[in-house]
């Protein structure tokens, strides 16, 4: 029968795992004592390590008083991390779902008030988040030679891929490849993983060097937005018609065909969020509108940020004669009304 750990043992263990993951070198009692949160004496420190090698947790090196972590021990220390990341998803994920079910009854409402408003086109992309940084990264077997990679980002956006292996790996080796990759990405931005580091990842996996390469690739497409991806609410294409210039019916046709189509519009508020980041607000002109049958139309589009990362955009499509100064008023005000519900949630 395996002895349970008390809550101050698994303190010190897990403060021996991390010093160890950090250095690389033999951890000893002295350096344990450091640590703020175990409030004990070096000679308890000392106590508890011995009770934790012969329980198998810890291993004494031939070279050095200090202890290393045996594979019990790393074992207890991840089965213990990720039962709390795991509640942690889980949280996260239900709060998540909740809040995008809100927000997008929220957008559908502001597109639907923003046309009838404005008598123009009115178009709202979902917030995304902008923000690369990791927080969290587990691995899970799903087949002998499939697993599926969860990635938790700054911003509490969870995303998850599953990936195939060119190897079949065992518990102990996925519970080693998920230690290496938590201890060199875990707050590391997506952009700063460079070459090198992967390199340096790749050489401490040995053999298995193949298997982080191929999560790195995962970690990277998880947290990249395809356009596709991209959620757009739109409302008011029937109010083309209202304007001589827009109510020709092939040219209507045309227009109201491209505004349902959504995938013109989800290239028009990623160009116009790139285009508007220090006013926030950009406009497009007859010729100007980076769309073919938008031509003889003005463009608005504005980006919100609800906090945490997350950013969408606000589009208005109307007449060249557009009555810029009401649609910026209006912008502003919905801007506002995004940012007040954000702050609410």
């Amino acid at each position: 029968m395996i002895q349970e750990l008390d809550e101050r043992k698994k303190r010190i263990l897990k403060a021996i795992i991390k010093t160890y993951l950090e250095t690389g070198e033999p951890v000893g009692s002295r350096t344990i004592s450091k640590y703020p949160d175990l409030n004990v004496s070096s000679a308890t420190i000392r106590n508890e390590m011995s009770d934790l090698t012969e329980m198998g947790y810890i291993v004494q090196t031939h070279t050095s008083s200090g202890r290393i972590p045996s594979d019990k021990g790393y074992r207890l220390y991840v089965d213990e991390l990720t039962r709390e990341k795991e509640a942690e998803i889980a949280e996260l994920r239900e709060f998540m779902i909740e809040k995008t079910d809100q927000m997008e009854k929220v957008l559908r409402r502001i597109a639907k008030d923003l046309a009838s408003s404005t008598d123009y086109a009115a178009m709202v992309t979902v917030p995304k988040f902008a923000g690369s940084r990791l927080k969290f990264l587990q691995l899970s077997r799903v087949s002998p030679r499939s697993l599926i990679v969860v990635v938790v980002c700054e911003g509490n956006v969870i995303r998850n891929q599953l990936i195939d292996i060119p190897e079949e790996i065992d518990d102990q080796t996925l519970l080693k490849l998920n230690l290496l990759l938590n201890t060199n990405l875990t707050n590391v931005p997506i952009q700063d993983i460079n070459l090198g580091m992967i390199a340096r990842m790749k050489e401490q996996a040995g053999i298995h060097s193949e298997v982080v390469g191929s999560v790195i690739d995962a970690v990277a497409a998880t947290i990249h937005i395809d356009e596709e991806d991209m959620q757009v609410f739109t409302s008011g294409a029937t109010n083309f018609f209202k304007y001589p210039e827009l109510s020709d019916k092939e040219k209507a046709s045309e227009l109201i065909s491209t505004f349902e189509e959504k995938s013109s519009l989800l290239g028009l508020a990623r160009d116009g969020d790139s285009q508007g980041e220090s006013t926030g607000i950009q406009i497009y002109i007859g010729e100007e509108v980076p769309v073919e049958s938008m031509k003889d139309c003005s463009v608005v589009t504005a980006s919100y940020e609800l906090g945490g990362g997350m950013r969408g955009t606000i589009g208005i499509i109307g007449p060249k004669r557009m009555d810029f100064e009401r649609v910026v008023r209006s912008f502003n005000k919905l801007k506002h009304e995004l940012e007040d519900i954000a702050r609410k949630k």
